[in-house]
């Protein structure tokens, strides 16, 4: 069947098109570079033309607060009137574990946002929260940097690969829309600082890690239950050694 992939040609949209492909799908990787931008709705229409789901794995350009909301607002809009208009059978979304805990960040407000948008539209939809991505864990350590030290507290977080990632949303992709959350996960749970220390180990990075339990996550307080998920998440198989281990061999 005919897949359109909003975000197809990021980290997470490329891999998740090469899946589909080989499942024997026909894709569509849309992207502004592509001609189709849902912040304006330029060339939606034709690239749902035919298609039977859509996979938006789209991410705002910026995090702070107003940019970000003004994204997945409008294009969260754009997208789902084009995706009715077009009878799409199923929307599926990529959202982040912990949104709902995380609101005292306009990032995750502008996400919260998003996936209100999509419960009250008439398009049949599932939502698929995941944790946090190996690949972002040298940004969050980069975006801690005070005086010198990279200051990061000591909350639980449960990483996984974006190849895991974009595997569990090709099984999604298979499945009926289950009008409600998902969650995906790594298959461990590391503390936040205790992850970057581990990533320093092994690229060989002598900047200080100082655990500091009022350290901000993109401006929220954490605890062990903010980026964890609930019960019965689908779990990713790579560990963080593992995929240290294989991007130290590539």
């Amino acid at each position: 069947m005919k897949i359109v992939i909003i975000g197809g040609s990021g980290l997470i949209g490329s891999k998740l098109a090469v899946l589909l492909r080989q499942a024997g799908h026909e894709v569509v990787a849309a992207s502004p570079s592509t001609g189709v931008n849902t912040l304006t709705g330029e060339g939606l229409r034709e690239a749902l033309a035919g298609a039977r789901i859509v996979v938006d794995v789209a991410n705002s350009p910026s995090f702070a607060d107003e940019p970000a909301l003004h994204f997945f607002d409008t294009a969260g809009r754009n997208l789902l009137a084009a995706e009715a208009e077009a009878g799409i059978a199923h929307h599926i979304a990529l959202s982040v574990v912990g949104t709902d805990r995380l609101l005292a960040s306009g990032y995750f407000r502008a996400k919260q946002r998003q996936e209100e948008l999509i419960e009250a539209s008439p398009v049949p939809w599932t939502i698929v929260q995941a944790t946090q991505f190996f690949e972002f864990v040298a940004g969050i350590a980069d975006g801690s940097v005070q005086g010198g030290e990279v200051r990061l507290s000591n909350a639980l977080i449960q990483p996984m690969a974006a190849d895991d990632v974009a595997a569990a949303l090709a099984v999604v992709v298979g499945e009926s829309p289950a009008r409600r959350r998902i969650e995906i996960a790594g298959p461990e749970a590391l503390p936040l600082d205790a992850l970057v220390r581990r990533l320093f180990a092994a690229t060989g990075d002598k900047r200080p890690v100082v655990t500091d339990t009022q350290a901000s996550y993109f401006g929220v307080q954490l605890d062990d239950r903010s980026l964890t998920p609930g019960t019965g998440p689908r779990l990713g198989t790579t560990r963080f050694a593992d995929w240290l281990a294989q991007r130290a061999r590539a």
